[in-house]
């Protein structure tokens, strides 16, 4: 590998006992010194690749510890029914009809990020779909990625009938009639699609069975959405048999587009318990870390639970994957064998059992468990405190106060305010972290980063601008703490003489960008082991 040497730039290091210079040597993949621009190329030696940033920032490599990458991957190779690309159940069944006009009959129409909150004229189904093609079986996966709408020839193709009933921690929505209307919730996605995986009542199923080599291909092609964002590093934060066996086959071909830190979803509990493994394991490309543990559902989708329900006409109750005494015997049992825990949580309800789950967990840990919430929606005060007592890391993802804080909002109340209350948090000594849970939101980090700082919703209205964090406190919750919680801020997530050279350089000096112009940056340039992985075209 040869010497990189970035200068006339403001380097961000991350780490407190050098925390700027303004430019910064690599060799060999590790960081050699952040230092003046003469100290630097001094240490670079001769004949490094130079290059001059223009006053750009420079930071560590971006980790996103919450992102779904395979899915992600998947989404982006199918249609796009997020908002504001598709904003009415009208404009949905034209995006699936013209994309059943390009697939052969009989092959799955699968769309991604339907938002239906937004839709003028409420929830599609399947006649909706059933409108746009019945040649085709269709999936439309919500955003929140715990829901799914069908048309009658995916509910024909899954061999579900008007009498199926629902799943534990699931359920099928029916009209008026008792019939079904096509929308999945949670566990109930389980029965219904073409899957590569059993995972039960553990999450939401979107393993979906694919070619290997199809799968493959869209995970390479995800190189570039993901590097020209200054990602470097991720965490799947729910990995079954497929996602691995993926992961695995592009790291041997070298086509794995970026680090990639995996979470085993707790169905797999017990087989990875029979042959004695637990995390970490791996190395700095593909790594296991914590084990993923799903409490309740989605705030997205209304089922997330909390003390009291939510909704315009309080019609939310909230679902739980797990009766609150079995979630505390798989947690516990988890962190028994050595694994981290993180566990998806959303409502004070659901956080209440995360809690007793995670005090159990805590008896039997390991000295350092850095138990994680996932999402961690709406923790009360009284629960954040308790955090202190665990070293509880929640995770965050402010896309979605932006995205549908005007649904939060309706929905919730003045409970929306404190919906992810990271200054809380913080102000508490604890290490909140930055994610975007893509597929469900922007894989952007400024994206993140912009909505952690303003606090706005997409209409522009204050949420909880209390909870806000510094620009600082956002850049360090995405390199530095991200990397604390995946457990690898000994090598990654600053840049310390001796960490592994993964670095972003901004398009922009981001100190000096306005609030609101934030998101609008993108990397400029971005070095992934110590090499040039990305350059900005022009």
């Amino acid at each position: 590998m040869s010497a990189l040497l970035i200068h006339n730039a403001t380097v961000l290091t991350m780490d407190d006992a050098n925390p700027r210079a303004s430019a910064l040597a690599v060799r060999d993949g590790r960081v050699l010194i952040a230092a003046d621009d003469a100290t630097a190329r001094a240490a670079a030696g001769p004949g490094a690749v130079e290059v001059d940033a223009g006053g750009r920032t420079v930071l560590p490599g971006f980790i996103d510890p919450h992102n779904h990458l395979l899915s992600t991957a998947e989404s982006l190779a199918a249609v796009d029914a997020g908002y504001p690309a598709v904003t009415s159940a009208e404009e949905l069944a034209a995006a699936i009809a013209a994309e059943a006009v390009r697939t052969p009959a009989g092959q799955w129409v699968r769309a991604f990020g339907m938002d239906d909150a937004k839709y003028p004229g409420g929830r599609p189904d399947r006649r909706t779909l059933d409108a746009a093609t019945t040649e085709h079986p269709v999936i439309v996966y919500h955003v929140s990625g715990h829901q799914a709408v069908v048309n009658s020839a995916a509910l024909a193709w899954s061999g579900i009938s008007e009498d199926v009933a629902d799943p534990a921690g699931g359920t099928f929505l029916r009209d008026e009639g008792g019939r079904l209307t096509g929308m999945v919730l949670d566990a109930a996605m389980e029965l219904l699609l073409p899957l590569a995986v059993d995972i039960g009542c553990h999450g939401p199923n979107f393993h979906t069975a694919l070619p290997t080599d199809q799968l493959l291909g869209w995970l390479a092609a995800a190189a570039d959405p993901y590097l020209s964002a200054g990602v470097t590093t991720v965490c799947d934060p729910q990995v079954s048999a497929r996602e691995l066996r993926v992961y695995r086959a592009a790291r041997a071909a070298g086509t794995l587009p970026l680090r990639t830190f995996g979470m085993p979803l707790s169905h797999q509990l017990d087989a990875l318990t029979s042959i004695g493994l637990a995390g970490p394991f791996g190395d700095d490309w593909l790594r296991l870390t914590g084990m993923k543990f799903y409490s309740d559902g989605t705030l997205l989708g209304g089922t997330a639970k909390f003390s009291t329900p939510y909704g315009e006409r309080g019609q939310f109750a909230g679902s739980m994957y797990h009766d609150p005494d079995q979630l505390v015997h798989l947690v516990t049992k988890a962190a028994e064998q050595g694994w981290q825990v993180a566990i998806h949580t959303q409502g004070d309800w659901a956080m209440e059992q995360t809690l007793a789950a995670i005090a159990s967990a805590a008896k039997v840990s390991g000295p350092d468990p850095r138990p994680r919430v996932e999402h961690c929606g709406y923790p009360t005060p009284e629960q954040v405190k308790r955090f202190t007592d665990y070293g509880v890391i929640p995770v965050n993802q402010p896309n979605f106060l932006h995205d549908s804080g005007g649904d939060f909002l309706r929905r919730l109340g003045d409970r929306a305010h404190r919906l992810q209350p990271m200054r809380e948090e913080l102000d508490l000594g604890l290490r909140p972290v930055l994610s975007s849970d893509s597929f469900v939101s922007s894989l952007r980090p400024l994206d993140t980063i912009a909505n952690a700082v303003r606090r706005t919703t997409r209409e522009g209205a204050a949420i909880g601008t209390d909870q806000a964090v510094t620009l600082h406190e956002a850049l360090r919750a995405h390199t530095l703490d991200a990397a604390h919680a995946v457990g690898v801020e000994d090598r990654l997530g600053s840049l310390r003489p001796g960490m592994l050279a993964d670095v972003v350089v901004l398009d922009r000096d981001i100190e000096a960008a306005p609030v609101d112009h934030i998101s609008e940056g993108a990397a400029w340039l971005t070095v992934l082991d110590g090499e040039i992985a990305y350059r900005a075209r022009g």
